[in-house]
């Protein structure tokens, strides 16, 4: 059945994205900020605070740069305006650094600022290996003026722990994810249980620097050792807190706030919604399964 999903999961990129849409609504909040907004609220209301994604990366020209920069700050300002508990997260490749590093540090400079004004948070996400020494360059150079701006590492890369070692003179506020771009074994884990070793290695190197650590898996193993880590080392509540993907295991996300932990929710919105979808029904294909049936009873 496995093998089958995967197929189906090849099969979905050419339907059409009127078919896919309603799906790919499990794991987005949908294609405009005010439905970002209501997921948010929705989440807040449960006692979850959440963290928004601007959709789109590899953006083509300066441009569709501007226009994302833009957008980033008018969720920063509707937060604000909404009293929303939420933060923004950001992909520097949809912000211009595959075109111009500089133009790009000068757009992610203002939405840290704005972030600053309105006593808020930016938190910046990490893409695949061509741009990881680009993005903590980029992440370094805001510390010298900013600290409302945070860093996410992943766990399958095998350079992690010397990142950790290289970035604690900063103490980072960190999100540490396994990672879910496709790399070589070069530079990559590629077994399941040595990206767990891993990741459990650099949370424990975090936690010892003195870093306040965005617990983001979905993987109950890691959350079970993350248990066990943070009463082992008596971490405070205000030193961590869990993170998850939009529509991705649920009931995991209530047990946390039910153990009495501070979760926070991946929300990504926009017109760009089709690749992230894709994405995630790549690392879920039952979904791609229920999208395939649908096509017998879609009408237009």
């Amino acid at each position: 059945m496995d093998s089958l999903n995967r197929f189906i999961v090849t099969v979905v990129k050419f339907l059409p994205k009127s078919v896919v849409f309603p799906f790919a609504k499990k794991y987005i909040a949908g294609k405009t900020l005010d439905d970002a907004v209501r997921v948010v609220r929705q989440l807040n209301q449960k006692g979850i605070v959440a963290t928004l994604d601007v959709l789109g990366e590899s953006i083509k020209n300066t441009s569709e740069a501007e226009e994302t920069k833009n957008e980033c700050i008018r969720v920063l300002e509707t937060i604000d305006k909404e009293k929303l508990d939420a933060n923004l997260s950001i992909k520097l490749t949809a912000l211009g650094l595959a075109i111009d590093k500089a133009y790009c540090h000068t757009l992610v400079r203002e939405i840290v600022g704005k972030a600053k004004e309105l006593n808020n948070f930016v938190r910046i996400d990490m893409e695949d290996s061509p741009y990881t020494d680009l993005t903590l360059e980029l992440y370094r150079d805001l510390r010298k003026d900013f600290n409302n701006v945070g860093i996410v590492l992943q766990a399958y890369l095998k350079r992690t722990l010397d990142d950790i070692e290289n970035l604690k003179d900063l103490v980072p506020n960190y999100r540490l994810c396994k990672g879910i771009y496709i790399e070589p074994p070069t530079i990559a884990y590629k077994d399941r249980q040595k990206i767990r070793d891993n990741y459990v290695a650099a949370l424990t190197k975090m936690f010892e620097y003195g870093s306040y650590v965005g617990i983001a898996t979905h993987d109950k193993y890691l959350i079970d050792k993350a248990y066990g880590l943070i009463k082992e080392k008596n971490i405070p509540e205000n030193r961590f807190e869990f993170q998850m993907l939009y529509g991705v295991t649920e009931y995991l996300r209530d047990k946390i706030k039910n153990d009495g932990h501070k979760i926070r929710i991946y929300v990504p919105y926009g017109k760009h919604w089709y690749p992230y979808s894709i994405r995630r029904m790549q690392e879920n294909p039952e979904i791609a399964w229920y999208v395939t049936k649908s096509i017998f009873s879609f009408k237009k």
